[in-house]
This record gives structure tokens, sequence and C-alpha cells, in this order.
């Protein structure tokens, strides 16, 4: 139900998460004012700013910067860390590795996700099984990462409490069965600039990520402060800007919650296009459903009152697998 917006909404979200865990939360009028505010973006945009996070904003700097520092290692290093599939689909690609619906995709990354063990989810997670593979350079990567994704699977928790409120439902509609166990996916995603890639001159407006959806829950983007080129499309096909807002994070719907919000909420398409002289890193963080979770609409009043939407009913974990097999190109 995405609209014609020119903007995306910023939420100061602190007196959410005051409460995120008060047992009577949904009869605080601070409470209900971000809860209205995170409905009208979700209606209306699919994205939305947060502010008032409690995440450090020293902290959010520090793993841009890191991932800064292994982006600037010669390939050969980079490459000790290489996808794999025995690696469960973790690790480094290089520039043109992952493909957006069929064409390359102008960015390197490391590919993370929550750690699955042999047998952990039977046949139906065989592919993502592995562990992840954290560089060596700089020493403190692997403990920054592992305390980032720490406070940003808490934060994320807290917003969809605030969400399950806005959707009409009590604020654990997210939790036991449908989300209570949590997978999570983290990409530290590096764009060049407009001058090379490899050496080679790369062409004003050249795509570093396609056209696409998230597939879980709830995004939370970490992008450098300075570097205008995410991009959100809105119901009249128009790419809305979603310029850097210094300490903040950009949030997005995904594909399970369209579902669970039977439509209400749209996970919007997005795009980065990055025409800047400068190297531009991002670090989206995807909160996810339990890996072996059914989706379907919730029954809420709301819910219900959006009418009877044709949905499959998928399970998140074969979802992504689906995404992880056609991702990428790999040598």
């Amino acid at each position: 139900m995405a609209t014609d917006f020119s903007s995306i909404p910023v939420i100061d979200i602190s007196p959410l998460l005051a409460k995120a865990d008060d047992p009577k939360m949904a009869e605080d009028p601070g409470v209900l004012e971000v809860v209205r505010q995170l409905d009208k973006a979700c209606t209306e945009a699919g994205f939305f700013y947060v502010k008032g996070h409690g995440v450090p904003e020293t902290l959010l700097k520090e793993v841009r910067d890191v991932t800064r520092r292994f982006f600037e290692l010669p390939y050969e290093e980079k490459a000790k860390i290489k996808m794999t599939p025995a690696a469960g689909y973790r690790g480094y690609q290089r520039i043109g590795e992952n493909i957006t619906k069929g064409v390359l995709d102008m960015h390197e990354a490391i590919d993370c996700y929550r750690e699955v063990t042999k047998g952990m989810y039977g046949d139906l997670g065989k592919t993502m099984e592995g562990s992840n593979q954290w560089p060596q350079n700089p020493p403190i990567f692997k403990v920054l990462m592992e305390e980032y994704i720490s406070l940003c699977t808490d934060l994320a928790r807290k917003i969809m409490r605030g969400i399950a409120l806005a959707l009409g439902g009590s604020p654990d509609e997210f939790e036991g069965q449908r989300a209570g166990d949590p997978f999570w996916v983290m990409r530290l995603i590096g764009y060049p600039c407009v001058s090379s890639v490899n050496g080679t001159h790369v062409l004003k407006h050249d795509i570093g990520c396609g056209a696409h959806t998230d597939y879980g829950l709830l995004t939370l983007l970490n992008q450098d402060d300075d570097i205008n080129a995410l991009q959100v499309r809105n119901l009249s096909g128009e790419w809305i800007s979603a310029p850097p807002v210094p300490g903040s994070f950009v949030c997005n719907i995904g594909d399970m919650l369209k579902i669970y919000s039977n439509g209400l909420y749209e996970s919007t398409f997005h795009r980065v296009i990055n025409d800047n002289s400068k190297y531009r890193v991002s670090v989206p963080y995807f909160y996810e459903t339990n890996f072996d979770t059914t989706v379907e609409p919730l029954d809420t009043h709301k819910t219900r009152a959006n009418g009877n939407k044709k949905f499959e009913r998928p399970i998140y974990g074969e979802h992504l697998v689906r995404k992880v097999l056609t991702n990428f190109v790999l040598e």
C-alpha cells in the first residue's frame, strides 16, 4: 500500500525503547505516538529513519571504518575469506560477483549469517550450514561485529514490538513461533566511486545494487554520513533519495512483514547508485523470522479489515535459500 511519498520520515523511537519490555507498554502515550508514526511510515513508504535508538554513534562509525579498511586491502588478502558454498555462502565476494535480477552489481561485500550448525534445521538448512568468515586483519573485526550484531538484534526486536502494536496486535506477535528465535543476515558492502573499478573506468549511473526488496522482517542500514546513493521507489515509479541522516539507521520492511501485515505494509523496491567521487560503505543488518517458520498474515482487526489477500505461505528458510542460490557468480 505504498504511496507517492516524496521523502522518508525520521522517527525518534526512544519512548518505545524505554518501555519496550514493559507489560503495559501499549498504554503509554509516548509509545503510542511512536507506534502511530511507525504505522504511517510503513503504510506510506515502507521506509523510515530511526534516531534515539541507543546504539552509540561512535560504534556505527567504527563498524563502517573497519569495513572500509578491509576493502582497502589487496585482493589476495580479501580472498582469504572468499565466499564459497562450503561456508554456507558466507564470506567475501569481489565487485561483479553479486547479481540482482540477472545484472552484475558494482559492489564488493562480506556476507554474514546467523551461524547454522550441521543438522540444525534438517534438510531445510543444509545450504546455510557454516560459520562466518571474519577477517584476521584488522584483529578487532570479529569482536566488534559480534557486539554490533547483538545490539542490532535487540534493537530490531524492540522496533518489531512497536510494529506489532501498529498492526493491531499484542507487542509479542513477532516472538515465539514467528520470530522468537530470529535468523539474521548482515552484509558489509563497499561501493566504488565513479572513477574506477579494478582499474577500469566506471560510468556515471552504474548500478551499485539493483532494484530489489528485502527478504525478511526489518532492515537496519548503517550508511556513510556524507554520501548520497540510496534510492527508494514510490508508487508512481519515481526514485526518491534517502540521504544520510548522521547517527540514524535507515529502516525498511521486508517481504515477510508484507505478508504478516496482509499487504497493509509494502516491501518497497530500492537501489544504490554511487555517483560520487568517494568510495561508499554501507552495512545493512536484516532481522528475520525463525528460519523454519511458515509465514502467513497476522489475525488482527487491522489485517482482517484489509480483506482476503492471496499470499503463498512461504517458509522463510526456503525463501532465503532460493534467493541465495541465484545471487552470486562465484569462480
